[in-house]
């Protein structure tokens, strides 16, 4: 009997953080491990198999840790492990191993169709190996992000002691699994498999070449045939399949995607800030952000404490922006805002890398927005952008002096400063001491500076 145990994931908003936790909290509330063992209880004792079929990061990492411990709730008697990647990171790789040799559920790795590089080391952690005609299995070269061989001596030396010691650990040939990782070495192998393995090249083997050597117990078309061969057929076999939500996460933990979204995120924000009113830049950074510790937290690398970090750095800086602390507060969050962005990582280095591109491009992107929208912008609350012109009736103290020997007529009293209209500016003056009554006509006798000094013309 084959069960298929699916999870919907979580909705890809600003809350997922707290739908998450209040999943999960009744999940522990409700749904006991006693029940979900009384539960398998009911279908006796089954056979978990586990698909490893994408690359070997850091989101495969948290799905196999999840399906292990639902197999270990429900006293799962068997694990089958079915690969077919091509590989992924060391790091990941071999946390994944050693997580998977040091579980207490049995394990065979069934390779379906590849197990190269990572994924031969996975499945050399594995208790038994059992491939299916046409599949391989090896070539596990280290390798950079463009596929180039790496020649350091350190980083070979450590992988192929890795990999030596793994294969070791279930009685099989070392020196095989060296020569799956480094192409200097030599083994005479023609009486088993029909040919050497030459200095240059990179150990791979077909089903029937690793049985031959011990890398495989056995040669099998599908599940049911390794559950055979195991002695565990009629055995339930339940399926467990990555989630949307995990799906989604691995999706989200790229370092390219993670670093799109923190661009979007700080650009986002700021340009809300400064540029109030629009509301999508403030929407797009919201969603940015949750999207980026949603990913981190489905994949079990973000925690509460990343995300109050990161919520205490925005609420400083948007104080920042409103109560002048001479920057103080302006360097508290930014701190805040980068150690949240970076412990809710699985790799803070990279973190770290991904949010000084992020920085660098959302200043680029608020510079053009802010130009954009200059008359918008928060900064005119405290811009005095009112003018006097000469066309509302002012003029300039640079101009005064050409008032000299001008006349006008008050339009207040002179008492003994007023205002006089000359022209058609309004002028304010001042006389000598006297006393000059409105609707009188004055000349200019004085004009310095700001003082233009009137008298009034006698009739």
């Amino acid at each position: 009997m084959h069960i298929h145990r699916r999870r919907r994931g979580l909705p890809a908003t600003p809350v997922a953080l707290l739908a998450a936790i209040l999943l999960a909290t009744l999940a522990a509330l409700f749904f006991t491990p006693a029940m979900k063992a009384a539960a398998a209880d009911e279908i006796g004792p089954a056979i978990y198999v586990i698909p490893v079929k994408q690359s070997v990061e850091s989101g495969l990492q948290s799905f196999l840790e999840r399906a292990y411990k639902e197999a270990e709730e429900a006293k799962a008697e068997h694990v089958i492990l079915v690969i077919n990647t091509l590989g992924g990171k060391v790091v990941n790789a071999e946390e994944i191993g050693h997580f998977i040799r040091g579980n207490k559920i049995p394990t065979t790795a069934f390779v379906e169709g590849k197990a190269v590089s990572a994924g031969t080391y996975i499945a050399l952690n594995a208790d038994n190996i059992v491939m299916q005609p046409g599949s391989t299995i090896g070539a596990a070269a280290v390798v950079d992000g463009s596929g180039d061989l790496i020649d350091n001596p350190k980083t070979v030396s450590f992988w192929t002691s890795e990999m030596s010691e793994s294969a070791g650990l279930q009685g099989r040939d070392k020196s095989i699994a060296a020569a799956m990782v480094d192409p200097n070495v030599v083994l005479k192998l023609q009486d088993k498999i029909g040919r050497n393995k030459e200095q240059g090249e990179i150990l791979t083997l077909s089903a029937s070449e690793a049985e031959k050597l011990g890398y495989s117990e056995h040669t099998a078309a599908n599940v049911d045939e390794v559950a055979q061969w195991l002695g565990l057929d009629g055995r339930t076999q339940i399926e467990v399949a990555p989630t949307l939500a995990e799906n989604a996460a691995r999706w989200l933990i790229n370092p390219v995607v993670m670093t799109v979204l923190l661009i979007l995120g700080i650009a986002g924000i700021v340009i809300e800030m400064l540029v109030p009113g629009f509301g999508a830049p403030g929407i797009v950074g919201l969603l940015s952000f949750g999207l980026y510790f949603f990913g981190h937290y489905v994949a079990g690398f973000a925690g509460m404490e990343s995300v109050v970090l990161f919520v205490i750095g925005i609420a400083l800086l948007v104080i920042e922006v409103f109560v002048p602390s001479f920057g103080i507060l302006g360097i508290l969050g930014s701190a805040a805002l980068i150690a949240g962005v970076v412990t809710a990582a699985s790799d803070p280095m990279t973190a770290f890398i991904s949010i000084v591109i992020a920085l660098v491009a959302a200043v680029i992107l608020i510079v053009i927005f802010v130009r954009m929208n200059k008359s918008r912008g928060i900064w005119n609350k405290f811009i005095l952008r009112d003018k006097l012109t000469t066309e509302d009736g002012f003029i300039s103290a640079d101009r005064k002096e050409s008032l000299l020997g001008l006349q006008g007529l008050t339009i207040t009293p002179l008492r003994p400063a007023g205002t006089v209209l000359i022209g058609d500016a309004r002028i304010d003056v001042v006389t000598s001491g006297e006393f000059i009554d409105s609707n009188r006509s004055v000349t200019v006798i004085k004009a310095e500076g700001t003082w233009v000094v009137v008298k009034e013309i006698s009739k």
